[in-house]
């Protein structure tokens, strides 16, 4: 008996390697279709050409790593509450359905850049919608025209006045006090990130690959995912958007996006085979 049990193991080795790798590659390569180009992308991008970028990576890759961990473990509890073979039937109906809406985005779009130019601009206007509203345009910021030209800050805006300010709420309070701790500007990467991140596709697929792999092997290459898209956005996020084609990539993620959905029906298909094929047989008694 023992020779058989043995060999049970070291045949199940190679198995356990390999979804192992897959989960990682999944998880890692899903983010990088995702993000890059992506709103948090160019958030990161314009900060870093505004501030200290090392301060700018913790800020926005932090956010990273706690949606991250959060969305994981939310797709660890799935299967939990319902059978696992319906959450890998979720999960490709997930992906089935996020394939296809990239790939007729992807045909709708015009070839070059312009679609990331129009992500850009709305980038740059949060960013000065969240200053206006938490730091006052005294005219400490710099346009972003002014950075691209390569002009010196000039102070072309008043403060505002005292009156105008709206009433400090507890959320306000409690942003306020990370600024004293950790910074504005790692207050203002990590919070502008985490909110154009949450509920964002990355995320939904992210508690989809949480419900079907290990939690752990997910998170890991889910951060390590974001943590090259974010050092990419802020060592030369700028350069790297002018040249991308946003077309090619969402075409690229939503073939990307299908494979998956195909790979997680057919793991379905087969856990369904497996247990309406399993017939526990117990040994006859000897009188």
């Amino acid at each position: 008996m023992a020779p058989a049990l043995h060999d049970g193991a070291t045949t199940a080795s190679p198995l356990t390697e390999e979804a192992s790798f897959q989960a990682l590659l999944q998880s890692f390569s899903m983010i990088i279709v995702s993000e890059i180009g992506d709103k948090t992308f160019l958030i990161a991008a314009i900060l870093a050409m505004r501030h200290p970028r090392l301060v700018v990576f913790a800020g926005a890759f932090g956010s990273l790593v706690v949606m991250s961990i959060l969305s994981a473990a939310m797709g660890h509890l799935l299967p939990t509450l319902i059978p696992r073979r319906w959450t890998q039937v979720a999960a490709s109906i997930l992906f089935l359905v996020f394939g296809t809406k990239m790939l007729i985005e992807a045909k709708a779009m015009k070839g070059g850049n312009e679609k990331i130019q129009e992500e850009m601009k709305e980038a740059q206007e949060e960013i000065e919608d969240d200053e206006a509203e938490h730091e006052g345009r005294g005219g400490d910021d710099i346009p972003l025209e002014a950075v691209e030209a390569g002009e010196s800050p000039v102070h072309t805006r008043s403060p505002r006045p005292a009156a105008s300010k709206p009433k400090a709420s507890l959320a306000d309070g409690a942003r306020n006090f990370c600024s004293l701790l950790l910074g504005p500007v790692f207050v203002q990467a990590f919070v502008l990130t985490f909110l154009g991140e949450w509920g964002d596709r990355s995320q939904i697929a992210t508690i989809a690959l949480g419900a079907a792999h290990n939690v752990y092997l997910v998170t890991i290459g889910t951060v390590v995912g974001h943590g090259c898209c974010t050092a990419l956005a802020v060592i030369g996020g700028r350069y790297v958007s002018t040249k991308i084609s946003v077309k090619h990539v969402t075409f690229g993620g939503s073939i990307l996006f299908l494979i998956f959905g195909i790979v997680y029906l057919y793991e379905a298909y087969m856990m369904g085979s497996d247990v309406d094929m399993s017939i526990p047989i117990t040994p006859s008694s000897e009188p």
